[in-house]
């Protein structure tokens, strides 16, 4: 895809992501590879969804050099340094929708309480320790969390989603929110019973023979 095509699919998507409540103001923010490069392009930081345009985006380097002009997002570090270190990774979504960060708040993951946790790609979506954000160590933090992983949390901040483009990112953000919401709604009466390790496994494996191929 052409840089112009990335460019408006980027705002698009952070359009969405408000649209479906996953954002409020200018919380949040997301990223795409530029194919063939060693460059990316990310949201703006602070601006708003009436203020974003194609051209508002912001091109950066995988040395972190802002390329023309623009400021990039304050969270553009772990932004960078997922897509560099993850080859398969092509977008980044990041989030401040309200039940995945109730529970980061509670500096808790989510568990193998559904299935659909394997979307995420592991037997639980973990939550990443405080780190002050827009920091290396809120990176970090981050890339430890997502090491087999296409999504996690991160304490008293948000989530992050990966995918192989941004629809497939946002499509995780959006599930990663609705688990969160589920597994919040079920503690309210009890502990939800978890799936073990084995069952996980099968769940993967039912994916696999039945085409869903995590989060595709």
């Amino acid at each position: 895809m052409l840089e112009s095509a990335l460019r408006a699919q980027l705002v698009s998507t952070y359009a969405e992501m408000i649209r479906r409540g996953l954002n409020q103001g200018t919380a949040g923010n997301c990223s795409v590879r530029c194919s063939g490069t060693d460059t990316f392009l990310v949201t703006p930081s602070g601006m708003p969804l009436e203020a974003m345009t194609p051209q508002a985006m912001v091109l950066m380097n995988l040395s972190g050099r802002v390329l023309g002009e623009g400021k990039p997002s304050s969270e553009w570090r772990f932004h960078r340094d997922i897509l560099e270190v993850r080859s398969e990774v092509n977008a980044v979504v990041h989030t401040h929708s309200v039940s995945a960060t109730a529970l980061a708040c509670l500096r808790q993951g989510i568990p193998a309480f559904h299935y659909m946790v394997a979307v995420a790609g592991g037997h639980d979506i973990r939550c990443a320790p405080y780190a002050l954000f827009g920091t290396q160590d809120l990176s970090t933090a981050a890339l430890k969390a997502l090491e087999n992983r296409k999504a996690c949390l991160l304490a008293n901040h948000g989530l992050i989603a990966l995918g192989s483009d941004l629809p497939q990112a946002l499509g995780l953000a959006q599930e990663v929110e609705t688990l969160a919401q589920q597994y919040l709604a079920a503690r309210q009466i009890g502990e939800p019973a978890t799936l073990s390790e084995a069952e996980m496994q099968q769940v993967f494996e039912q994916f696999h023979d039945y085409g869903y191929k995590e989060n595709s």
